[in-house]
């Protein structure tokens, strides 16, 4: 179930992955290794998993503590604007404060409305625009 989750968030944003990268992803995700990135899930009352979140903390080069970076964050799309997105980041919110982890932060496009309602209650928008190579 975590795979269907997973490739709708990646189709949403128009792109796949290779088996190789789920198969990859997905021992990360089970690993019991501190270095790697952790997952959550969201299940319904029925124990139907409805969303996923995946995160890691890592070192800054500004602090002492590492931070965490929210880096995937899907929720199946009948059941937004439920508070499984909410309960989900702030489950992340709950493993950086276990991990001394004093600030989160991620992603999203200018223009995912949906998620951005949600992000403007429970975090602070910042300046900084993304460049990649």
């Amino acid at each position: 179930r975590w795979r269907q989750l997973w490739s709708q968030y990646l189709a949403y944003y128009e792109t796949g992955v290779s088996e190789a990268v789920f198969l990859e992803t997905f021992r990360r995700l089970l690993a019991d290794d501190p270095r790697e990135f952790r997952g959550l899930v969201a299940e319904d009352e029925t124990g139907n998993l409805v969303g996923i979140a995946h995160f890691l903390h890592h070192r800054h080069c500004w602090r002492i503590e590492n931070v965490t970076y929210l880096q995937d964050l899907f929720v199946e799309e009948d059941v937004r604007s439920g508070g499984v997105g909410r309960a989900l980041v702030e489950a992340v919110y709950d493993a950086a404060d276990a991990a001394g982890a004093p600030s989160v932060y991620w992603l999203t496009e200018e223009f995912n409305s949906v998620a951005r309602r949600l992000y403007d209650r429970i975090g602070q928008v910042t300046p900084f625009i993304k460049y990649s190579r």
